[in-house]
């Protein structure tokens, strides 16, 4: 099917040959979470359409494209670091194009402040117009100047843009773009817009053809996926899309997230608990474990029904397992409220945790709010987090010593020259074999946990 982003091709092509010899090479280079690796593979589908290959390195590319993030201040540090670092080799090669995308370029002072840094900078747009990437490449070529283009926030969903996908085996689908939630410390709402959903049948179909493609793997992707259905012609909520895509035949895995516990139910556990494809495991994040805090975050749960939360999954699956998120030193947080976290976390055991430190981003309620407590105190309660996680990964590792796992193997561990996959769970397992396992599911015995790193065997 001809997406529309061909039209460009011939011309695009006709301008790169004036600056480059042979095939024009794409550089494109992706920060944070899976939507945005998702926004890479359609960038890199519609790049692949509009005639280029992709090179390895920054060095080898006609195009260089960073797809930015901006949850945390780290995160755009490092694209101002790296974007800097570019600076010789645009004098080295002039004609080298370089852009900047994602989420960082939503904000328009950090925007403006990118332009303003690093003249040799060429394209700067949002995550709103990914799919005018050919008019603006276009425009940069034609004229010789710079495009920045912002907002323009659509109400449709385009369902046109062709995917160059990083993987064979596991495989990325969003199901709903957006976020409503409005938590006092995140960016998203404002950087991704509201809440869109695409349609039920479109995405079945994409699940469909994966599946039959090969891929053993498919994460259905939602700044907050399980509030998926508003705005629906047809009434479908997120257990009910479960539903229908567990019923595609064939040897998948189908995994979900980020889920919020506000949108959680009984019907979703109960759709897992009766699957065939769903693994029964959850990422649900808490952030943190004590109320007062909860209610400034604006998360709108209590710690409790979390928890109940946690007991409604755990009768519908007895071997669910969980992983979350949790943020460290939340403004005005005291060391007393953040020992509820640690509480949490040993009445839950999780088998893994993505802990941040808190960061403040501008234009949000909580980066007003006043913060008492130093970096280094922050870096010290983190410090104890991790202790307390690393005890509980301990006892869960252990437990599985002795088990037989489903092991999606995914490849090669560099260091120890062992297969490396995961499990149901979404943990770890590495062992030895051969690489033609690499894409399949495995049956692997575990002998070993040092944590929630695990040693096995194939049986």
């Amino acid at each position: 099917m001809d997406t529309g982003f061909s039209a460009y091709a011939a011309e695009i092509q006709r301008l790169m040959t004036e600056r480059t010899a042979g095939q024009p090479l794409a550089f494109v280079r992706t920060y944070g979470c899976q939507q945005n690796v998702a926004d890479g593979e359609k960038i890199k589908g519609i790049l692949g359409e509009l005639g280029f290959g992709f090179a390895g390195s920054a060095e080898e590319a006609d195009l260089i494209l960073f797809n930015t993030c901006a949850v945390r201040e780290h995160a755009e540090d490092r694209v101002f670091g790296n974007v800097g670092a570019l600076k010789s080799l645009k004098r080295r090669k002039p004609g080298v194009i370089i852009g900047v995308c994602g989420c960082m370029t939503e904000q328009r002072p950090v925007a403006e402040r990118l332009g303003k840094t690093f003249p040799f900078i060429d394209l700067i747009f949002g995550t709103h117009v990914l799919h005018r990437l050919p008019e603006m490449l276009h425009q940069v070529l034609a004229n010789s100047q710079r495009v920045l283009l912002l907002g323009q926030e659509e109400t449709t969903i385009r369902e046109d843009i062709p995917i160059r996908r990083d993987g064979r085996s596991r495989a990325w689908v969003t199901a709903m773009y957006g976020c409503d939630n409005f938590c006092s410390y995140c960016i998203v709402p404002y950087v991704r817009g509201r809440e869109k959903s695409r349609r039920p049948e479109e995405i079945y179909r994409e699940c469909q053809g994966l599946v039959e493609a090969g891929y053993k793997e498919i994460t259905l992707l939602g700044q907050n996926v399980n509030s998926y259905g508003k705005g629906l012609e047809e009434p479908v909520n997120f257990a009910e899309l479960l539903r229908r895509l567990d019923g595609l035949p064939g040897d998948f895995r189908l995994r979900f997230m980020t889920s919020h516990p506000k949108d959680a139910s009984q019907e979703l556990f109960d759709v897992m608990a009766e699957s065939r494809h769903i693994p029964h495991h959850i990422h649900l994040p808490f952030q943190s474990g004590n109320d007062r805090v909860l209610q400034e975050m604006n998360r709108r749960y209590t710690r409790e029904k979390y928890l109940a939360l946690i007991r409604c999954a755990r009768e519908a699956m007895p071997d669910v397992s969980f992983t979350s998120d949790v943020i460290v030193g939340f403004p005005g947080e005291t060391y007393e409220e953040f020992q509820d976290t640690f509480s949490l976390i040993r009445e839950v055991e999780f088998v893994n945790l993505f802990t941040f430190i808190y960061s403040p981003r501008p234009g949000t309620r909580a980066a007003e709010m006043p913060d008492p407590i130093s970096h280094e105190e922050k870096t010290r309660w983190f410090a104890e987090l991790l202790k307390v996680q690393e005890e509980v990964a301990g006892k869960i590792g252990q437990r599985l010593v002795g088990s037989r796992q489903r092991v999606l193997v995914e490849d090669r561990d560099g260091k120890t020259g062992l297969l490396s996959g995961r499990t149901a769970s979404s943990l770890t397992v590495m062992f030895p074999g051969e690489d033609g396992l690499i894409g399949e599911f495995a049956a692997v015995e575990v002998t070993e946990a040092r944590g929630v790193s695990l040693r096995g065997r194939l049986v």
